[in-house]
């Protein structure tokens, strides 16, 4: 299986560091090294998850990978470079958000695997609220399962301080519906990130994250 090189870590150790233009474009060629070892670990991510999520066969690497480079027309922040590299995995139909999938993010100190619903549009959030009005014995059955709560804990996300429109105040299960995202989180340390184990161990925590996944995509149809 890939692995994620030391040297792609090196690399993003040392952007954060020297996060300017004159540095990145002397550093071009490490950049250019990251990059292809970072598209080739995605490359046989797409390969192993497919097995367990057959749609996702379809998806191009290139695609699935953000680029470097931020945007910082509207930021406070300047800095012209991410001092992460991150790939999403979804089948949605288009660029919006509308389906739940799966995200990779590597940066030193602060690598993670997540998934579900990111603060999903109107129509999406609504459906999913009553999906589990609908199905709660079902989707709590999912969010209480030991491997769910090993890899995640719990649900984040930032929640409503009010009640759901068309939902009772007393509603019983007030607390899941007044979530605005439905997401999942699995910290991963940095030696884990380097190891020879690390795409099996990403592979086990998607694989637990899919049928929170399943459930959520079920009311984006």
């Amino acid at each position: 299986m890939a692995t994620i090189s030391n040297d792609t870590f090196k690399f993003l150790k040392d952007l954060s560091k020297n996060n300017n233009k004159e540095w990145f474009t002397a550093n071009k060629k490490r950049y250019e090294v990251a990059k292809a070892d970072f598209e080739a670990f995605v490359t046989d991510m797409i390969k192993n998850m497919a097995k367990f999520d057959p749609p996702i066969t379809n998806l191009e690497p290139k695609k699935c990978i953000f680029r470097i480079y931020r945007d910082t027309r509207f930021s406070k922040d300047k800095t012209p470079y991410k001092n992460n590299m991150g790939a999403n995995f979804s089948v949605s139909p288009s660029k919006i958000h509308d389906h739940a999938g799966y995200y990779i993010h590597i940066e030193p100190g602060k690598s993670f695997l997540a998934g579900g619903a990111y603060e999903p549009q109107a129509p999406w959030i609504n459906n999913i609220r009553q999906e589990i009005d609908y199905n709660t014995k079902e989707f709590k059955k999912i969010i209480s399962a030991a491997a769910f709560k090993k890899n995640f804990g719990e649900i984040k996300g930032d929640k409503l301080k009010t009640v759901p429109k068309g939902f009772p105040k007393d509603h019983p299960e007030l607390s899941l519906l007044q979530y605005k995202s439905f997401l999942l989180v699995h910290d991963v340390d940095d030696k884990l990130v380097t190891s020879d184990g690390f795409m099996k161990h990403l592979i086990d925590v998607y694989k637990s994250m899919k049928p929170f996944n399943d459930f959520l995509n079920r009311a984006a149809e």
